[in-house]
């Protein structure tokens, strides 16, 4: 303009006065900003701010309020004429608005499908599905989209609205945006399990299932689906085919979590056709009391009962949710407490509804993962040995332990002279090795043992422990909760059988091949290590040592140990130099009589007998029970040293 012109000022004048804010008593007030030194540039500025905001408002307004088909109309004009300026930081906000306000049209009602897992994260868009019909059809014009998509600033610029509606037919691109949280959902578990706290009542299975819900991964996810059923069945798909994957129980435990969360928001668009909502909502209340009481267990069966002939492809889902560790632990929990009971009734396992059911529960949720791989949809055969002899023989273990606890608070004179049983069943042992169940229901009763202090029948049943199902006794779930157990049992650190029965007899044996249990014996000791014999601590310290192969993981906490034990070993007191007698002679003192007991911390100080005396620093070492060397002392006093 300014080239073209042969008056630039006039130029200027004219071009301000076509293009200012037509108002005719601003004119006038103008001029008072340049008194003030405010550069137009910056009263235009916040002009600008001001008008964008008004604009967003009645954006938003329109959305909200009209006949649809009027508001749409305005919402598709406005966004035809606005999108040019899509790529001005300034406006952009306005256009992301206008997007966001499209209207969304759900389709059919929808109807259950058949679902093959996926064989990649990023899986075919062809691939069957959960749930089929009712998806999102997005409004935005498709090549808006792809404009916006190609971008990599304005795809991250859009709104969530938007975004949906990019994914809706982009599974490849919703995979990129899921796979980060999946990933990081697992490290988040397997911090909580390698914790380097030790504590029975804060543990992995602490926190609540709302609590759980909070976190961000779950809420991210929440809010990427929204109400969308088609990328709330994508997630789906991602967690089924994760599963197959990595056999990571803690994909089960997210698919839940998914479900509850969305259930919390009311999306009634996702829960009611969800089949397994009200299943999970039941499961998930147990979950929360840590118990499924009969009148829940009896839902939980109905629902099971229910499922009809040409769904059982259902199971599959029930089963993954069964799977999540919370609930197992529930339904583990629910079967000694049972077991505990049916003792004090005299009562067979066999003869129990209840604990049959937690059983069959317990059956479909450890069968998971060989359901979903074989595409046989039918419920587990429960092994009746396992109800007719593993269980009778646990409850065996419980008749002792009370018995001997019994017999340990009689008065010595009324106790039988029997000790403790040792010896270990074979065919516990074997059930243990063959049995899935058997195995889960047996470490189950080893954390039980563990936290109520029994320590003769932790010893006992140790040995069995070596050589289990699948090596669940060395999984990262039992391993933190036991070595959690283990901490009420601190004192008995101390004693040789213990340690060897427990390292060399248990951990240990799996501890070069298994870099999991390494970590968790060093989480062990970091907590212990005060309480082991040196010669014990040193051999462990020596058998723990990482490799160059080992993660760094294993030698941070290797490293952390080594700094505790310097500290230890700076802390202990260096015994006291042989010195010799003064030459000279004291006058002769009446000395106190020294009660033969008084060896109390209080008179002694922290090192006790034996130690340098507390308050004289340099003073001699000396032994209270020694009258003379008392007196040499005393004497030392009074000569003023």
């Amino acid at each position: 303009m300014l080239t073209n012109c042969t008056e630039p000022l006039k130029a200027i004048e004219q071009f301000q006065t076509e293009n200012g804010v037509l108002l005719p008593s601003l004119q006038s007030a103008l001029p008072f900003l340049d008194l003030h030194g405010t550069p137009r540039l910056e009263f235009h500025q916040s002009v600008f701010e001001e008008l964008r905001e008004k604009l967003l408002e009645r954006v938003s307004a329109i959305a909200a309020e009209g006949k649809a088909e009027e508001r749409y109309k305005k919402l598709e004009d406005l966004l035809e004429k606005s999108f040019s300026l899509v790529k001005m930081p300034s406006l952009q906000p306005v256009v992301m608005c206008v997007m966001k306000h499209l209207p969304k049209v759900d389709a059919q009602p929808l109807s259950r499908a058949g679902r093959a897992p996926l064989t990649c994260l990023e899986a075919d868009a062809g691939a069957p599905a959960l749930l089929t019909g009712a998806c999102v059809v997005p409004q935005v014009p498709e090549k808006k989209l792809k404009l916006v998509m190609a971008d990599k600033e304005l795809y991250r610029a859009c709104a969530m609205e938007v975004k949906r509606q990019i994914w809706q037919d982009n599974q490849a691109l919703f995979g990129d945006e899921v796979a980060p949280l999946l990933k990081q959902y697992i490290l988040e578990k397997e911090r909580a399990l390698f914790s380097t706290e030790l504590s029975v009542l804060h543990n992995f299975f602490s926190p609540s299932p709302r609590t759980r819900r909070q976190g961000e991964v779950v809420q991210k996810l929440t809010q990427m689906v929204g109400k969308s059923v088609k990328l709330y069945n994508m997630v789906l798909q991602f967690l089924w085919t994760l599963f197959l994957r990595t056999r990571n129980a803690h994909y089960c435990t997210l698919r839940a979590e998914l479900l509850m969360s969305l259930h919390d928001l009311d999306v009634g668009d996702i829960c009611s056709v969800d089949p397994c909502h009200k299943f999970t909502w039941c499961l998930d209340a147990c979950i929360r009391d840590r118990f499924v009481d009969s009148k829940r267990a009896r839902e939980l069966q109905g629902f099971l009962d229910g499922v009809k002939k040409g769904q059982e492809q259902v199971l599959g889902d029930l089963s993954m949710i069964l799977c999540d560790p919370f609930a197992i632990n529930t339904l583990s929990l629910s079967t000694l407490r049972h077991l505990q009971e049916l003792v004090g009734q005299e009562t067979l396992p066999r003869d129990s509804p209840d604990l049959l059911l937690l059983l069959r529960l317990l059956a479909l949720g450890q069968g998971a993962w060989d359901m979903i791989d074989s595409q046989v949809f039918k419920e587990p055969r429960m092994e009746v040995e396992l109800i007719t002899k593993f269980l009778p023989t646990l409850m065996s273990f419980m008749v002792d332990d009370f018995a001997f606890n019994v017999d340990q608070k009689l008065p010595a004179e009324e106790r039988a002279p029997a000790a403790y049983p040792s010896a270990l069943p074979e065919s516990f042992t074997r059930f243990l090795q063959e049995q899935r169940m058997a195995c889960e229901v047996g470490l189950y009763y080893v954390l039980h043992i563990t936290k109520q202090r029994n320590k003769n029948a932790l010893l006992r049943l140790l040995p069995g422990l070596v050589e289990t199902f699948s090596d669940l006794a060395f999984g990262d779930i039992f391993l933190h909760l036991l070595t959690g157990n283990l901490a009420l049992l601190a004192e008995e650190f101390a004693l040789e059988d213990f340690c060897s029965s427990l390292f060399d007899g248990f951990l240990l044996t799996a501890s070069p091949r298994k870099e999991n249990v390494q970590r968790h014996v060093l989480r062990l000791l970091l907590h212990l290590h005060h309480l082991v014999a040196p010669t014990r601590l040193q051999a462990l310290q020596k058998v723990l040592e990482p490799s160059g192969q080992s993660s760094e993981a294993v030698k941070e906490l290797y490293s952390q140990l080594s700094e505790k034990l310097e500290q230890l070993d700076h802390r202990k007191p260096s015994p006291a130099p042989a010195t010799k007698p003064r030459p000279w002679m004291c006058p002769s003192l009446p000395c106190p009589p020294q009660p033969a007991s008084d060896t109390s911390p209080s008179r002694w100080g922290v090192d006790g007998p034996g130690r340098t005396r507390p308050g004289r620093p340099g003073a001699l070492a000396w032994d209270h029970r020694d009258p003379c060397l008392l007196e040499t002392e005393r004497c030392s006093w009074v000569g003023g040293d």
